[in-house]
């Protein structure tokens, strides 16, 4: 049983598709060849993916001359290939491809080897370059400069300058290295280091969280009553008594209830008047003559003693 194959897909106008479409197409017919009985359908089942842009108008014009003419304008496969080159194949492959060489524009930059062979295989050859020497100073030149200098400077088993398909696996061997080791990089930089594992305790909640009992306070025994005392006690002498002076009030707010020094407003000396400075005088003098408590007592029980 053969394998099912895939259609080409369809062509718009883009010169740069192409080459792609035509060798798409061939494929399919040198596979299946039993599908078609003549070129003409070949031709036909070609034109069928022509569905927009300049394809599709060039095959209405096609058609339109079959009505005109009765005579399909194309009869073979190989005219076909020829005119399809002409109208849908770019314009000065070989000079632009060989302006693109000359410039930086095909260098590797940031993609891989695999991609920048690639694109460098097709446009030498699109260019017609062949010489095994050119082929390897181009490519050495569009590589990476890490990678040329490592290719450059192996002291074991550097590949030819006149062999390219040593370059070639030399650069791709390079560069899968680098990739690995990124990959290896990054998987070491993103796992965590080995750490104990912390287990969270959750509180409990209140109607479940028990306190620790409060201890009771200790109980001061009552002491009982002191027994009364017998003894009478005597009257001290009112002559053992501290003289009490009479108040005249504080000059200084008017206050009947304390005396000018401890009044809590402050007093101003030199706005006290005539009769203020008799009063203060006489206060003064009323507070020298006052005798303690302990002195009168003192002298009373001599006077008794004698």
């Amino acid at each position: 049983m053969r394998p099912k194959l895939s259609c080409p897909l369809d062509f718009g106008r883009e010169r740069y598709n192409g080459r792609v479409f035509l060798n798409s197409c061939s494929l399919y017919i040198c596979l299946a060849p039993e599908q078609f009985h003549d070129e003409e359908e070949r031709i036909l089942w070609a034109l069928t993916f022509f569905k927009s842009g300049r394809a599709a108008k060039w095959s209405e014009n096609m058609f339109r001359q079959e009505a005109d003419t009765g005579i399909f304008p194309i009869q073979t496969w190989r005219d076909f290939k020829q005119q399809f080159r002409v109208h849908f194949f770019p314009v000065n492959v070989e000079a632009d491809t060989i302006n693109a060489l000359e410039g930086t524009s095909y260098h590797q930059g940031d993609r891989t080897v695999d991609d920048y062979l690639d694109n460098f295989q097709a446009l030498v050859s699109d260019a017609g370059y062949t010489d095994p020497q050119t082929l390897v100073v181009k490519f050495w030149r569009g590589l990476r400069l890490g990678i040329q200098n490592q290719i450059a400077t192996m002291s074991y088993g550097r590949p030819a300058d006149t062999n390219p398909d040593t370059w070639y696996r030399a650069a791709w061997r390079i560069d899968q290295a680098h990739l690995t080791n990124e990959a290896f990089q990054s998987v070491s930089r993103s796992t965590p280091s080995a750490s104990p594992k912390t287990v969270s305790v959750r509180p409990l909640p209140l109607s479940v969280a028990r306190l620790p009992p409060v201890p009771p306070l200790p109980v001061t025994p009552k002491l009982p009553p002191p027994a009364p005392s017998m003894r009478i006690p005597i009257d001290v002498d009112t002559t053992r008594k501290t003289r009490s002076l009479p108040l005249r009030g504080c000059y200084r707010c008017g206050d009947a209830n304390h005396l000018v020094r401890d009044c809590p407003h402050h007093m101003d000396v030199c706005q006290l008047t005539a009769e203020q400075w008799e009063e203060l005088i006489e206060d003064l003098l009323a507070l020298k003559d006052v005798v303690p408590i302990e002195e009168s007592c003192s002298s009373e029980e001599e006077e008794d003693f004698a």
